[in-house]
């Protein structure tokens, strides 16, 4: 199965922002004629500090999406925090993504998987791989078509995560799609004084080691100037950095 990609900033910061990604992004997906989805959040309700920027909500930030269809070309992939935001959203996009301390919650699965999108659902970072079967059982017996899992790492005691790669390996037993999340996966969650930090040098060895496991999807989140993002700067990977990443990633699929 050749690789898909998620990228895109974590959060919409402006539209000016948004433009800058996508068409370096929508040249890439021509370039190499990859499965390229372009992500951002509309609203990240999961911050740290109730000071942190959350993005434009719901209404503007799904235009603002949509104005990057419309504009580049590029399939779409944002996330839901609560059910009642599945309908609106999946009038927008292609790809309803479930955040992973959500992964649980029955009736955004089920909301998720009536708009008739793909679901892409987070592995929690409480859970094995092999325990994600049953969010995926909820999403399909609920009606969804297909259903994505994301591998994001696991607690690792205060502060930390680590990928216990044998997930991706299990999540395959489950689904055909296994996506290795390689910038939430190298976040120091907290740990940056009411903000989460990141080692984003950790990026490219970590695509690799996944793919090496079987990862047939890569999502990265990006920005021009990572150290000046509103959202995951210290895990995010700068933009210009993101060509190198991916095809690096095609390069291996090649050889195989």
């Amino acid at each position: 199965m050749k690789p898909l990609f998620i990228a895109g900033p974590c959060v919409i910061e402006s539209a000016t922002l948004l433009d800058e990604v996508a068409a370096v992004l929508a040249e890439l997906r021509q370039r190499f004629a990859i499965e390229l989805y372009f992500k951002a959040s509309f609203d990240k309700a999961n911050r740290t500090s109730i000071r942190s920027f959350r993005g434009p909500g719901l209404e503007r930030g799904l235009q603002m999406l949509s104005d990057v269809r419309s504009k580049y070309g590029l399939p779409l992939l944002t996330d839901i925090h609560e059910s009642e935001q599945a309908v609106a959203v999946g009038q927008v996009v292609d790809v309803v993504q479930i955040p992973a301390f959500l992964c649980r919650q029955t009736d955004l699965l089920v909301a998720a998987a009536q708009t008739g999108c793909i679901v892409n659902v987070k592995k929690a970072q409480f859970l094995s791989g092999a325990d994600m079967r049953f969010p995926v059982e909820k999403c399909r017996e609920a009606g969804a078509k297909e259903v994505w899992l994301t591998e994001r790492g696991n607690m690792f005691g205060y502060n930390n995560l680590i990928v216990d790669f044998r997930n991706i390996s299990d999540m395959l037993q489950i689904t055909d799609r296994v996506i290795m999340d390689c910038t939430h996966s190298v976040q120091r969650p907290g740990a940056a004084g009411g903000k989460t930090g990141g080692d984003r040098q950790f990026v490219p060895a970590m695509a690799k080691a996944a793919q090496a496991f079987g990862a047939n999807g890569f999502f990265f989140e990006t920005h021009p100037s990572p150290d000046e993002a509103l959202s995951d700067g210290p895990n995010m990977i700068a933009l210009s950095d993101v060509e190198a990443v991916i095809c690096s990633l095609i390069a291996n699929t090649t050889e195989k």
